[in-house]
């Protein structure tokens, strides 16, 4: 089979195979290990303010002197941050006392602000000057695509339906990742609300690459050679793969995380909003079952954010367990082995 080019002559890298950000989750080991293998690695910077950004740029590059990306989440469109008074935290906060007591956590205070200020991330990451920037969750601003590209940093956007990816070319990326309903963790769309915009791979990806004239990165239910090569004949220039490349041992993921992906009931996972306030895809746990009437992002996402570290170091169930839909088919253990399979795939 022939390797797409598109792709790989845009990011300079060997092998069209991106590693999926990961939010929270991700680690300088594997994204300089999927970038020091002629991926590309990417990592995610949701909740880093400047100065982590920083830090976290030079980590990367203390690693690897290959290509990486950066990824952040943009501001929903009509999406008002919510700024609940004190009434209205400590009933966001109810739900959760049994948790907090469980692990022996004090009750946290109503904080000043739950994000950073996403133009300071923006700065940051482009200061960082990554080959390449990703977001998500909206359409990059005409200023954020001429700095960007004023500092040779390609921009990729990502859509859930064929409507997002034709307003993310109009709006002038560089490359399109199609994320399908399978892939695991957040549902990042945003033209229609995520539950209107379930659309599997499948589907999308020949609606995207027929709909669009860039090159077009298959997003969801990646984890093997066949899901690479399927998404190759269905149009795509390059795969990103993330739940597999999360049970590896080079990632962020807690030990317990790994251990369910790896389980023999990885294959069921659930749609929720219990643990951010965001729709998401991830194992099972109790906090999906019992949390019914989460407070909205990102004071959900914060408020769980306050005892989940806690749990995932003490191996505790109620933390993100964030999966797609094949994690059963990924049975390498070591990042750069699972690249090598998912490149083999192209020769």
């Amino acid at each position: 089979m022939t390797q797409p080019a598109a792709f790989t002559r845009l990011t300079g890298i060997e092998h069209p195979v991106v590693l999926g950000p990961f939010g929270g989750l991700s680690s300088v080991e594997l994204t300089a290990t999927v970038s020091n293998g002629g991926g590309l690695g990417s990592y995610g910077l949701y909740g880093y303010d400047g100065d982590r950004i920083g830090a976290t740029a030079s980590a990367l590059r203390a690693q690897t002197s290959k290509p990486f990306a950066l990824n952040l989440w943009l501001p929903v469109p009509g999406e008002v941050e919510p700024e609940p008074t004190a009434a209205e935290f400590e009933r966001y906060l109810e739900p959760l006392r049994p948790y907090f007591a469980e692990l022996d956590l004090p009750l946290p205070a109503r904080p000043l602000r739950y994000l950073p200020d996403v133009d300071e991330q923006i700065a940051a990451a482009l200061e960082a000057r990554p080959v390449a920037l990703s977001v998500v969750y909206g359409i990059p601003s005409p200023a954020l695509i001429a700095a960007s590209h004023a500092a040779g940093i390609v921009v990729l956007g990502t859509a859930t339906t064929v409507a997002e990816a034709r307003a993310l070319q109009d709006a002038g990326v560089d490359a399109i990742v199609a994320s399908g309903a399978e892939a695991g963790g957040h549902r990042v769309s945003f033209l229609r609300p995520p539950e209107d915009s379930l659309v599997g791979l499948f589907a999308l990806l020949p609606q995207v690459a027929d709909a669009v004239d860039l090159p077009v990165v298959a997003a969801g239910g990646i984890a093997d050679a066949r899901g690479v090569r399927a998404a190759v004949a269905l149009g795509a220039d390059a795969v990103q793969v993330g739940t597999a490349f999360l049970a590896t041992d080079q990632s962020a993921a807690s030990r317990a995380h790994r251990l369910r992906l790896r389980g023999p009931d990885a294959a069921h996972t659930v749609l929720t909003r219990a643990l951010s306030g965001r729709l998401a895809r991830g194992l099972p746990n109790r906090i999906t079952a019992e949390v019914t009437d989460p407070a909205p992002f990102p004071v959900q996402n914060w408020l769980t954010g306050q005892f989940r570290p806690t749990a995932a170091d003490r191996g505790n169930a109620v933390l993100s367990l964030w999966a797609g839909q094949s994690e059963t088919l990924a049975s390498e253990t070591d990042a750069a082995a699972l690249l090598r399979a998912l490149a083999a795939a192209l020769d």
